[in-house]
């Protein structure tokens, strides 16, 4: 279709290479949606998305809702005339009213490979359950969550060294390749609908919070790593200290032997190793609560010859 117009929907940094892409391609966005400028850092100053102040910086208009489903930015939405709307990370559930506006449709660029997982934190589950593989998938957005027919979907492998951050910014990258695939069909009304039931269960995985990330040692140390990668950067991964302070662990490697008392801490001449319900981790680098980062090492020999028995 040629001409047509394209409202582009998003807020987090994963849409930012496929919004650019689109900004440059023949059928640039005649808008962008984004959340509001919310608070950030120390001073809790309010700060743009990455993708508007791209738009703001390309003269594009850029309309920010409180809700998606404000009556008064639904007319505004529907005054651009929008023949196809996309959505990545966008952050809002979409009312039947904006889903159904588009004639050429109202789709989702989601990072999993639906039906796995539907929801907020599907990169950091696929890292914590051990996948070997994970993905993005273009779908028609329906009511339902993450539920609706796909168009394509784009697999990549999940390496032994991937975090939750570095798989973001490797799945930002499949994504803007399989909007460049998918487009033209989408443009020209040939996009396939495969439905989900047809490619297996759904799992959700709701937003994850800052608590989230509390270590349960008597896991096996091999879940506990792929838990400490999985949620890095973000809600990151924490224990306490006997004294009831938190120690973020920032890194550890599993070991298979020990593991008679989870949560026990053992010095070894590699550094202080902590006790799973199998095997123990090595711990790598870590940030007590109110210091800086540092090697484990360092922490364990600032005790003093009195270090903490265990955590948990």
């Amino acid at each position: 279709m040629s001409g047509a117009r394209i409202v582009f929907m998003g807020t987090g940094e994963i849409a930012l290479p496929t919004f650019r892409w689109l900004a440059a391609s023949e059928t640039p966005p005649v808008a962008l949606v984004t959340q509001p400028d919310r608070p950030a850092g120390r001073r809790r100053e309010l700060k743009p998305s990455v993708l508007k102040t791209m738009a703001v910086d390309a003269g594009m208009p850029v309309l920010q809702p409180e809700k998606a489903r404000d009556p008064a930015f639904l007319d505004d939405l529907a005054s651009l005339r929008p023949d196809l709307i996309i959505v990545m990370a966008y952050g809002q559930i979409l009312p039947v009213r904006l889903i159904e506006l588009p004639p050429l449709g109202c789709v989702n660029l989601h990072a999993s490979l639906l039906p796995k997982y539907r929801g907020a934190a599907c990169i950091q589950a696929a890292i914590d359950a051990g996948d070997p593989e994970t993905g993005i998938t273009l779908m028609h957005v329906v009511r339902e969550l993450d539920a609706g027919d796909v168009i394509l979907r784009h697999a990549i492998p999940i390496t032994g060294q991937d975090t939750g951050g570095s798989l973001h910014d490797r799945l930002a990258g499949v994504a803007r390749g399989v909007m460049e695939e998918g487009l033209p069909m989408l443009l020209s009304g040939t996009a396939p609908r495969t439905p989900q039931a047809a490619l297996g269960e759904a799992t959700k995985v709701p937003k994850l919070e800052r608590d989230d990330g509390r270590i349960d040692w008597t896991w096996p140390a091999a879940r506990i790593e792929r838990r400490l990668r999985a949620y890095d950067p973000w809600p990151g991964c924490w224990s306490e200290t006997p004294d009831g302070r938190r120690l973020k662990i920032l890194g550890a490697s599993p070991r298979e032997e020990g593991g008679a008392s989870a949560g026990r801490l053992i010095e070894t001449p590699e550094g202080p190793m902590v006790e799973c319900g199998i095997g123990t981790l090595l711990l790598g680098e870590v940030q007590p609560e109110g210091s800086r980062k540092m090697a484990a090492a360092d922490w364990w020999r600032g005790f003093r010859g009195q270090p903490p028995e265990r955590l948990g």
